[in-house]
């Protein structure tokens, strides 16, 4: 973009959204340290960074695509992908740029600082109590900036400096205008996330090197967000995100009201038919709760905001955990455990979208119905090698596990990328799948959190691996043609005699068929009889997980019955990720279980 730049088009803003996020992931550790407001849980950085690579990586595929087409789906990814109050910000700004441009095909710099505008003020309507010396007095600044610059100039690269320049004097004084970061002799975090941004565009139009994303840039301040104190009545103890999906969603101002006396730093973000809800609570399944009679609760996370403190202030943590998102873990154990997610790619009609992030199993299994098909993807390198730095920024050293290498090529993109970080990563072909994949994952945290080191818990999970297993059905057979799984003649004659399937995961990590029952009605009786058949006799240390298509009463059945039955120490539901939807397909389910029996008595 080097030379005189007189419009803004989809590729360029498409170009413009990847390098601001690789510049803002190489400054996050700085953000986290520096992280005193709203209260010092020394995760804005990540949270600011996850958010913008959200939007960034939804845009990735769209080489030529038109400038609404990009500021579309980079507003929709930041709905989905939106994390923690700085994350929530940044959305807001995101969508309000988006819904100023609307369907300009050409931007000039007249429509770039008029969606600027509009962006700072979604910010700040988006707030329930705005505060001043925070990101929404630096993109207000530079929103008046924009409009300034795009009187004077008609090249980009003008324009964006003169608003980077407004922006860097703005963040130099919000310790003035926010007692709390004086005291603590830093600027606010979020806001720097914001200048940071801008940094990265104006850098790609100068023509700049990017700096590496593995070069670590030095510590120049202490650790603000580590030393500042935490009191309990200082702020609540959850940070708590629900996003909820409906036709008839309440109005933002209702919302905001409602939230008020469950809570503070209340953010909320809305669209057509989503909302996203961002609020400090003692009470986050109440916060829930209230969620679900707006519409349908499509996740609900809630993080321990001074455990986060607590952690940051003692050290950082030995090993981080990254796992593929077909584990099917639900959201509040991967934030329980720090789990960073690889998003594998859903691809419809050409475009791919990140799975977890961009793309739920709902509304895939919505369209299907509707005749369209869909296929997945293994994640890019690059999208396992940026995991892989975050999961660094956080810890010493990366477990990683992966879906098994014999059902995709995800492993070895793994093991190809943890050669191009520096770090040391090992990869764990887990062998499985879904809730397969999770269990084991979620094993590894706990051996972590024990501070087990890293070949003692890779000798225990293929230990533990081995005497794991997992039985799943389909509803139909069109999935399972498409990918190869059966022949014609069998889908034929198994759709004309209602033959189900019962397909196992085998040791070796491959589907095979395993049994076959006529009619739905006798699965679940049959796959009883494989579970009791291999766990007899009766695992000392027990767990069973149970995944679905859009079936939960089959689900929640299985749940009472598995713990009637099996007495496991915890029996995991929760619907099949988006990517493991695809090729299964709606009505499918399937069972798991992981023997953790100790060596001694295995």
């Amino acid at each position: 973009m080097a030379g005189g730049i007189a419009y803004l088009d989809g590729p360029r803003l498409r170009r413009s959204l990847l390098a601001a996020a690789d510049w803002v992931d190489l400054g996050r550790e700085e953000l986290n340290r520096i992280n005193v407001f709203p209260v010092p849980d020394g995760d804005t950085g990540t949270n600011f960074a996850m958010t913008l690579r959200a939007a960034a990586e939804s845009v990735r595929p769209l080489r030529r695509a038109r400038l609404a087409q990009v500021t579309k789906t980079m507003a929709e990814a930041c709905v989905f992908g939106a994390r923690g109050n700085s994350g929530m910000l940044l959305s807001h700004f995101l969508v309000g740029f988006r819904e100023s441009l609307g369907e300009v095909t050409v931007a000039s710099p007249e429509h770039v600082a008029e969606a600027m505008r509009a962006g700072a003020d979604h910010v700040y309507r988006g707030l329930d109590e705005p505060v001043e010396g925070t990101i929404i007095t630096v993109a207000r600044d530079a929103a008046e900036a924009a409009r300034a610059a795009a009187r004077a100039t008609r090249d980009f690269r003008d324009f964006m400096r003169q608003v980077l320049n407004r922006a860097q004097a703005s963040l130099s004084r919000t310790p003035e205008l926010l007692a709390v970061l004086k005291e603590a002799g830093v600027v606010d975090a979020g806001a720097k996330g914001f200048v940071r941004l801008l940094e990265g565009i104006v850098r790609l139009m100068d023509g700049d090197p990017m700096v590496a994303l593995t070069d670590t840039p030095a510590v120049t301040q202490p650790d603000a967000a580590a030393m500042a104190s935490v009191t309990a009545d200082q702020d609540y103890q959850y940070c708590t995100q629900v996003l909820v999906r409906g036709n008839a969603l309440p109005a933002t101002t209702v919302v905001r009201t409602s939230l008020r006396e469950l809570g503070g730093s209340i953010v909320v973000l809305s669209t057509s038919d989503l909302l996203k809800v961002h609020v400090h609570t003692d009470h986050p399944q109440r916060v829930t709760e209230l969620a679900r009679s707006w519409g349908a609760v499509e996740s609900s996370t809630a993080q321990d905001m001074r455990e986060q403190h607590r952690e940051r202030a003692v050290t950082q943590r030995s090993v981080a955990v990254v796992v593929d998102s077909t584990c099917d873990l639900p959201d509040e154990l991967v934030d329980r455990h720090r789990i960073v997610i690889v998003p594998v790619q859903v691809i419809a009609n050409g475009e791919a979208q990140l799975d977890r992030v961009e793309v739920q199993a709902e509304d895939v299994y919505r369209r299907m119905r509707a005749g369209e098909t869909f296929t997945t993807s293994q994640p890019p390198p690059g999208t396992i090698v940026r995991a892989f730095q975050d999961a660094l920024c956080e810890a010493d050293r990366v477990l990683a596990l992966f879906l098994a290498g014999k059902l995709s090529g995800t492993y070895q993109s793994a093991q190809t990328a943890a050669g191009a970080v520096e770090g040391p990563v090992t990869t764990f072909d887990a062998r499985t799948t879904s809730l397969g994949l999770g269990l084991l994952t979620l094993r590894a945290a706990e051996l972590v959190e024990q501070g087990r080191p890293i070949p003692d818990i890779v000798a225990e999970l293929d230990r533990v691996r081995d005497r794991s297993g997992g039985f799943f059905t389909v509803d139909t057979f069109d999935n399972l043609l498409r990918s190869g799984r059966v022949g014609r003649g069998k889908a034929w004659l198994g759709t004309l005699l209602d033959i189900k399937p019962i397909l196992e995961v085998t040791k070796e990590g491959r589907v095979a068929p395993l049994d076959r029952v006529r009619g739905r009605d006798a699965l679940v009786p049959r796959i009883l009889e494989h579970l009791e058949r291999v766990l007899t006799p009766r695992p000392r240390r027990l767990r069973m997980g149970v995944v679905h298509a859009d079936e939960p009463d089959v689900a929640a059945m299985l749940r009472d019955e598995f713990q009637r039955r099996f007495e496991p120490e915890d029996v995991l539901v929760h619907p099949v990720t988006a990517a493991i939807g695809v090729h299964v397909g709606p009505g499918a389910w399937g069972v798991f279980f992981q023997i953790e029996e100790p060596a001694d008595t295995a």
